[in-house]
């Protein structure tokens, strides 16, 4: 299934899509503007932000692996084609819509792995500090080059960046605009994992398949308790830890947990 955004020239193939695809509790997502390097135009933006939407509203799916077409995971923005939006200060996503960068409009709560190979520019590096793990094949090159183009890092590097990496490691390449290679992206925090480039969707295939045989319900409080931790602060997110932890306790899953534990096999949670 293909999620592509409304056109005004339905016969302009340039513009920006998103493939889908639902793979048992797992939901594909691949950016798919091969011959502009999966640059990302208000169409592009506009389809990844309703597949997250739709990940978010179907409650059978748990874990969402964004990925690329092609050989590249995105040459970051389509200046050019944003340029009007921008200086307009128009929105590119509606309130009712998953913001992929998660910097406004209304936020996930269900973990996101993304996997990137080849270039990975500005708005790219962006989607992947959103992630929840984030994985690079070998080839990978990285570059936050907003400040050559005359702007800042909008999607979100002013503060994760700088959160995963260190001030002094992401000035240097927040400032500078200057290119880095994947094992420099490890060194900063910034991604998980290196693979081999043909190894690179399976990885991630994999690590999803780990998160979507966990109970939902768990994962998605865990997720939203290391969310507070860095929002709130440590003192405040400790305190509403029982928030979180009350209605799992309360919950199926939470029972089948233990009786798998105590049958020795494996749970099979229900999100209940």
């Amino acid at each position: 299934m293909n999620i592509q955004a409304k056109s005004d020239n339905k016969m302009d193939t340039q513009q920006g899509k998103v493939s889908t695809e639902q793979k048992q509790h797992i939901f594909l997502i691949g950016l798919d503007r091969v011959e502009k390097r999966n640059a990302f135009d208000s169409f592009m933006i506009e389809a990844l932000a309703q597949a997250l939407t739709d990940y978010e509203n179907n409650p059978q799916l748990r874990c969402a692996v964004i990925f690329a077409h092609g050989e590249h995971f995105t040459a970051g923005l389509d200046l050019f084609q944003l340029q009007p939006f921008l200086q307009s200060g128009q929105s590119l996503f509606p309130q009712d819509k998953i913001n992929p960068w998660g910097t406004s409009a209304k936020h996930r709560t269900k973990p996101v792995i993304v996997a990137v190979q080849g270039t990975c520019f500005t708005a790219g590096i962006e989607l992947m500090l959103n992630a929840d793990i984030a994985i690079a094949a070998d080839n990978s090159h990285f570059a936050q080059m907003e400040v050559q183009r005359g702007i800042l890092p909008f999607g979100g590097a002013t503060a994760r960046f700088v959160q995963a990496a260190g001030w002094s490691n992401a000035m240097r390449y927040i400032l500078t605009g200057d290119s880095f290679d994947a094992q420099t992206a490890l060194k900063m925090n910034l991604i998980t994992e290196i693979c081999p480039a043909e190894q690179l969707f399976a990885r991630a295939i994999a690590l999803a398949q780990s998160i979507s045989h966990a109970a939902p319900l768990a994962v998605q409080a865990s997720l939203a308790a290391a969310h507070e931790a860095f929002d709130l602060g440590v003192t405040q997110a400790l305190a509403r830890l029982p928030q979180h932890l009350e209605p799992l306790l309360k919950s199926q899953d939470a029972i089948e947990g233990v009786l798998a534990m105590q049958q020795k096999r494996k749970p099979q949670f229900k999100g209940q």
